[in-house]
C-alpha cells in the first residue's frame, strides 16, 4: 500500500505486521461491564433538542438527534457527571448512576439568551469544547454554510468572507494567495489531506460542494498534528452525518443565478439532492448529489470578465455516499465517498488589457487544450472505532485514499518551456491513521492522552497534455508517531502539550528539465535519489476557562512543510539533487489570546508571531517565480466581536491584520509579496429575524490598502505579485423564507451595490493578463423541499 518506503521490505513489512496486529488486539478487546442508557434532551415545553452537545466527565460522547435522543455506553465508572450544552440553553450538569437510571433519562433544559459553545475535534484529534483548546479556532456551523450559500456557493468565497486572517476570495477557479496568517493551508475533507504541498495547485479549497458539509473548522497558526503542509493552519471540512430515527429524509433543492442589470448570457444553474436515514437502528446512510453551472461573469459596467482560470461558464459535479453500521454498543464501522468535479467550458477568451489603466476583458471565442479545473477529485474512506479498548478508551482507525487531478489553462508560448502547452498536476495518496483517546487520572488529576500514528504516501507529478514531463515522479513516504497530552492542571487551568516525529522520504527518478528551445536543448540531466526528512515537532499550551467573561490562551507550535518541492525540481541548474536547496520548511508559531462572554457581547482576540529559518516567498527572477528560501517573520492580529441585541436583532464583526518580512544574512530585509501577505480585511453582519419564517443577512467586507513595493526601474514596471492593493469594499444580502416545515425560498445577492473593482490578486500581480475585475452583482434565487 506504502510504496516506496525509505527501509527495506523485510523491515517494511515487519513494521506493518506490527502495526495492524496491535490495531487487531484494540479491535478484538472488551471492556468490562458496562451500562447502555438511552438519554432524552428536550424544553420545558417537552420540545426534542436537536444538535445539543453530551458529554460525561470531561469527555464528548456526542450530539442529540431530531428527536432529542442519543445513547449512552459507559463502561466500569457508572457513577458520572452528565452535562448537556445547546444553542439557546442553559449548561445542564448532573451527577447520576447510570446503573440505576431508568431509560430514557430525561433531561430537561431551559432557554437562555447565550449561544451554543462549538465543539471543535480536528485540532487535537477528539472531541473538545472550543473554550479547552488553547489556539484560534473558526467554527462554520450547518446554518452560517446555508446562509452562506444563498449568496455563493463557492467555498473559497465562503471563508475568505468570513475567516479572520484569511484572504479573500480571487473569484477564480484557483486560491491563489489565499493563504492563512500569511501562510499555506494544510486543507482536508474528514482529515483526508487534499492540499498538494510538493506542488501546490492551489485548487484545494474547491474540492467538494458545500451541500454535504455539516461544518467546517478552522484551526489557525502552524500545527503538524495532520502532517506536511498546514504553516498557516488546517481547514477540515466535516461531511454529514444521518440524524434522527427516521428510515429516509432528505431535500431537493434547485436555484438559478443571474446578473439582473446586465443579464445577457450570465443565467446559472443549480440542483442538488440530499437522502439520509436510517434501517435497524444499525445501519445509517447519507447519499448525496450536485449539478452546478455556472453563467458568464460580468463585471459592474456588463462587460465580461476576463478567462485566466476564471469561473464563467463552468459546470461542477458532486457526488457522496456514507455508510455508517452500529457493530455493537462500543464499536462501529463508517466509509464514505465523494467524487468532485469543476471543468471551465469557456465561450470567451481573454483580450489583455494594460494593469493599473484598463481590465483584460472577455471577448467571444474558444480556448484551446482540455478544460481547465479540477477534472477529478476522488475521495474514500473507512474507519473503525471502539470505545472500551483497555476501559474507556477510544480506538479509530481509518484509511484512506485520494485521487486528484487540476488542470492548468492551456497557453501559447511560455517563458518555462518550447511552444504551446498545458500542464497538469496529478496527486495519489494513499493513508492509514490509527489514533486513541485514553482519560486516566494522575493522582487526583484529570488526564487525557491522544497517541498514534500516521502513515502517508503521496506521488505527486507535473506533466503537460502533449506527454512532456514538467515535474518528475515525487514519491514521499511518512511515518509519523504523535502523542498529545491533556492535563487539568488546577480547576479550569489546562494544560496541552504533545509531539509529533515526521520521517519522510521523497524518492525521484533520473529525469530531464523540460526543454527550452525547438532542437530540444534548454534542458538538463539530473541525477535522482532519495531526499530524507527528519523532524520532532513540539506543541504546547495553557488556557484558562473558568470565568466567561476572560478565558485567556498562550500557545506554541510547530508545522513541518515540504513545500513546493516540485517547484525546485523543474528549475534545477544542478546535476544532482543532491546539490538543490530542498530543506523542509520549520515554522514556529508564537500566540497568545482570549475570549470573552458578557452579557449580550461575545469578544474573541489574539496576537501571533510566526517564525521560519527557511520561507518559501516566490520573487521574480528573470520571468520565473523562483523560491527565496531565506529567513521569515511574519505577525498580526485579529478581533472579533459580536451581540445579541434582541431576540430579532444581531450584529458582529471582525478585524484581522498580518504583515510578513524575509530576512537576509547582510542584515536587511524585505516584504513578502501579495502571493503571502493579504491586506487587512474587515467584516460586518446584521442578521434580524422578525418571526421564526423569515430571516435576512447583510453582510459587509472591506479588505485594506497595501503599497510595499516600488516599480522595478529596469523593467519600469512591479515586479510579479509586488503591486500596490486599494482598498474595496462589499456588501452581500442573504434571505430565506419558510413557507411552512417543507417548503423553503431563499435569495441571496453578491455585491448588492454593483461595485465595480479589481479583487485583491487582479492588483497585487502586476500583470496586463491578470488585471480582471471583480464581478458586479449577482443574484440567486433557492427553492428547497424538506422531506
Amino acid at each position: 500500500m506504502f510504496k516506496g518506503l525509505y527501509f527495506n521490505r523485510a523491515a517494511r513489512q515487519k513494521t506493518y505486521s506490527y502495526i495492524f496486529s496491535i490495531a487487531l488486539v484494540f479491535m478484538l478487546l472488551s471492556g468490562h461491564g458496562y451500562a447502555q442508557v438511552k438519554v432524552f434532551v428536550h424544553s420545558v415545553m417537552q420540545k426534542p433538542i436537536q444538535g445539543a452537545t453530551v458529554y460525561l466527565g470531561e469527555d464528548i460522547v456526542g450530539r442529540t438527534d431530531r428527536n432529542g435522543q442519543i445513547d449512552l455506553a459507559v463502561t466500569d465508572n457508572l457513577v458520572q457527571r452528565i452535562g448537556v450544552r445547546g444553542m439557546g440553553f442553559k449548561p445542564f450538569e448532573k451527577i447520576i448512576n447510570l446503573d440505576t437510571v431508568r431509560s430514557p433519562l430525561q433531561i430537561v433544559i431551559e432557554e437562555t439568551d447565550q449561544q451554543l459553545e462549538e465543539v471543535v475535534v480536528t485540532a487535537g484529534r477528539r472531541p473538545e469544547f472550543v473554550s479547552q483548546v488553547p489556539s484560534s479556532v473558526s467554527i462554520l456551523n450547518r446554518q452560517d454554510i446555508e446562509s452562506q450559500m444563498n449568496i455563493n456557493t463557492n467555498l473559497s468565497s465562503i471563508l475568505g468572507n468570513t475567516i479572520p486572517g484569511l484572504g479573500t476570495s480571487t473569484n477564480k477557479a484557483t486560491n491563489a494567495g489565499q493563504t492563512l496568517r500569511g501562510r499555506p493551508i494544510l486543507v482536508l475533507i474528514d482529515g483526508i489531506p487534499q492540499s498538494t504541498p510538493l506542488m501546490n495547485g492551489v485548487r484545494d479549497l474547491r474540492t467538494i460542494d458545500p451541500n454535504v458539509v455539516e461544518r467546517i473548522e478552522v484551526i489557525k497558526g502552524a500545527t503538524s498534528i495532520y502532517g506536511n503542509g498546514s504553516g498557516g493552519g488546517i481547514i477540515n471540512y466535516i461531511t454529514k452525518n444521518a440524524s434522527g430515527n427516521q428510515k429516509i429524509a432528505g431535500q431537493t433543492s434547485i436555484g438559478t443565478t443571474f446578473n439582473p442589470i446586465h443579464s445577457d448570457g450570465t443565467m446559472g444553474y443549480r440542483v442538488s439532492q440530499y437522502f439520509s436515514g436510517s434501517a435497524n437502528r444499525k445501519l445509517s446512510f447519507n447519499i448525496g448529489g450536485t449539478m452546478d453551472y455556472t453563467g458568464l461573469q460580468r463585471d459592474g459596467e456588463g462587460l465580461p470578465l476576463g478567462q485566466t482560470d476564471g469561473l464563467s461558464n463552468s459546470y461542477q459535479y458532486n457526488a457522496f455516499v456514507k455508510l455508517g453500521y452500529q457493530l455493537d454498543a462500543h464499536s462501529s464501522l463508517s466509509g464514505f465517498y465523494n467524487y468532485f468535479n469543476s471543468t471551465q467550458h469557456a465561450k470567451y477568451v481573454s483580450q489583455a488589457g494594460v494593469y493599473g489603466e484598463s481590465p483584460t476583458i472577455g471577448v467571444r471565442g474558444e480556448e484551446p487544450g482540455e478544460p481547465a479545473g479540477t477534472p477529478f477529485n476522488h475521495n474514500a474512506m473507512l474507519s473503525y472505532s471502539k470505545d472500551n479498548v483497555f476501559g474507556n478508551s477510544q480506538l479509530d482507525v481509518t484509511a484512506y485514499i485520494n485521487s486528484f487531478q487540476s488542470m492548468n489553462r492551456y497557453v501559447k508560448e511560455s517563458t518555462s518551456w518550447y511552444g504551446p502547452g498545458q500542464t497538469m498536476i496529478n496527486s495519489r495518496k494513499k493513508g492509514l491513521r490509527l489514533n486513541m483517546n485514553t482519560p486516566l487520572q494522575l493522582g487526583s488529576i484529570p488526564t487525557a492522552i491522544t497517541y498514534g500514528i500516521d502513515l502517508l504516501n503521496d506521488i505527486t507529478y507535473q506533466d503537460l497534455t502533449d506527454g512532456r514531463v514538467y515535474i518528475p515522479n515525487m514519491d514521499m513516504s511518512n511515518i509519523a508517531p504523535y502523542v498529545q497530552l491533556k492535563v487539568d492542571l488546577l480547576e479550569n487551568l489546562i494544560f496541552k502539550g504533545g509531539l509529533r516525529y515526521e520521517n519522510a522520504t521523497v524518492r525521484v527518478k533520473d529525469y530531464n528539465t523540460i526543454a527550452t528551445k525547438a532542437d530540444g536543448s534548454g534542458g538538463i540531466f539530473v541525477t535522482g535519489g532519495k531526499i530524507p526528512y527528519k523532524a520532532t515537532m513540539f506543541n504546547a499550551g495553557l488556557r484558562y476557562n473558568k470565568y466567561n467573561f476572560f478565558n485567556p490562551f498562550l500557545s506554541f507550535s510547530q508545522g513541518f512543510a515540504i513545500n513546493e518541492l516540485g517547484r525546485i525540481l523543474r528549475r534545477a541548474t544542478e546535476n544532482t539533487i543532491d546539490n538543490l536547496e530542498t530543506d523542509p520548511i520549520i515554522t514556529n508559531n508564537y500566540e497568545v489570546g482570549f475570549s470573552s462572554t458578557q452579557g449580550i457581547f461575545n469578544l474573541s482576540a489574539a496576537y501571533y508571531i510566526s517564525t521560519s529559518k527557511l520561507g518559501v516567498n516566490l520573487v521574480d527572477v528573470g520571468g520565473y517565480l523562483t523560491p527565496q528560501r531565506e529567513p521569515e517573520d511574519v505577525h498580526g492580529y485579529e478581533i472579533a466581536l459580536d451581540a445579541r441585541l434582541s431576540p430579532q436583532w444581531s450584529v458582529g464583526g471582525s478585524y484581522a491584520y498580518v504583515e510578513g518580512e524575509a530576512k537576509f544574512d547582510d542584515g536587511s530585509q524585505v516584504y513578502l509579496n501579495g502571493s503571502r501577505i493579504a491586506p487587512a480585511k474587515a467584516t460586518g453582519y446584521v442578521y434580524y429575524r422578525p418571526n421564526n419564517k423569515l430571516n435576512v443577512q447583510l453582510f459587509w467586507v472591506h479588505t485594506g490598502a497595501r503599497d510595499r513595493f516600488d516599480i522595478n526601474p529596469k523593467k519600469g514596471q512591479y515586479n510579479n505579485s509586488e503591486g500596490p492593493v486599494k482598498s474595496v469594499d462589499l456588501f452581500n444580502l442573504s434571505s430565506s423564507y419558510s413557507v411552512n416545515a417543507l417548503w423553503n425560498i431563499g435569495m441571496g445577492i453578491e455585491n448588492l451595490l454593483n461595485k465595480t473593482y479589481y479583487p485583491t490578486v487582479s492588483q497585487y500581480r502586476g500583470l496586463d493578463v491578470d488585471y480582471v475585475r471583480g464581478p458586479g452583482m449577482q443574484v440567486s434565487l433557492n427553492f428547497s423541499y424538506k422531506f
